[in-house]
């Protein structure tokens, strides 16, 4: 196994929290970091959920340890440290700065879905320390993670991604940095059309993922996707590549309309679904 030993996570959301479990089922001793003791809290919880799920479902291993914190500065030490932060660009820029300054010999990695690598790597002094690692939600059960190869991200790192994928028990896929990489360009496109036939009333969101699913062998619909993704995350993204690639992949207005009633999918309990 080629995983380091000691790997952070700083974010303990939904993501971050997958994540931080997809390291720790592999015996790998794993610090998340969050803003305040409170989002501390509860991502302990989530992780903490997640691994007794997967004690339900016939996992038998012995996790590795898991320190959750709101001090960077236990980052120290770690081989490897993924942000997996909203998706801001100022925001990820300052997370990276934090990791780079007290992880010194750690790979950097970002859970980006969308944003460019070479725009994030230049919150660095070492540019060549920072690859994208994509994953998928819920990671746990996913098994594809994309990652993202920046103009300065330096060779032997993407070798190491690609083998730290590998040992996570999941497929990765390498692509340039470009908008929207391959993943997130394909599926929001997918998404926005699907909105669209919503919105001309060609057929209720369950018949148009059933389409998806049953005709092409989704596992889950664009719409129903959407939902578990999040509304506004979807939102944002289709808004930095309609910035990037044009007209293609303006919002429709029923996106925009949703998430301004607050109706963001699974996580607020309604989206295009009733959760």
């Amino acid at each position: 196994m080629t995983l380091p030993s000691h790997v952070g996570v700083y974010g303990g959301g939904r993501m971050g929290a997958g994540i931080a479990h997809a390291f720790l089922v592999t015996g790998v001793d794993v610090t998340v970091v969050e803003s305040t003791e409170e989002a501390a809290r509860a991502a302990r919880g989530r992780v903490e959920a997640s691994l007794a799920k997967a004690v339900e479902r016939g996992y038998d291993g012995s996790p590795g340890t898991l320190v959750v914190t709101t001090g960077p500065e236990e980052l120290a030490g770690a081989g490897l440290v993924i942000e997996a932060v909203p998706e801001i660009v100022e925001l990820k820029s300052q997370v990276l700065a934090t990791v780079e300054r007290v992880a010194r010999e750690a790979a950097i990695g970002t859970n980006t879905s969308s944003l460019p690598i070479d725009r994030l790597a230049e919150a660095l002094a070492d540019p060549s320390r920072l690859v994208g690692l994509h994953f998928f939600n819920p990671v746990p059960a996913s098994d594809l993670v994309e990652i993202v190869v920046g103009a300065r991200t330096a060779p032997d790192l993407v070798e190491r991604a690609q083998g730290w994928v590998g040992d996570l028990g999941k497929t990765g896929i390498t692509v340039t940095d470009s908008p929207g990489f391959a993943s997130s360009r394909l599926g929001v496109m997918l998404a926005l059309e699907a909105m669209r036939m919503l919105e001309e009333g060609v057929a209720s969101p369950a018949d148009i993922d059933t389409a998806m699913t049953l005709g092409y062998r989704h596992p889950v619909g664009p719409l129903r996707t959407t939902d578990i993704v999040g509304l506004d995350v979807r939102l944002n993204i289709a808004e930095h590549l309609a910035r990037e690639l044009g007209p293609r992949f303006e919002p429709p207005a029923i996106l925009r309309e949703k998430v301004e009633r607050g109706e963001l999918g699974r996580k607020s309990g309604q989206g295009f679904y009733a959760w």
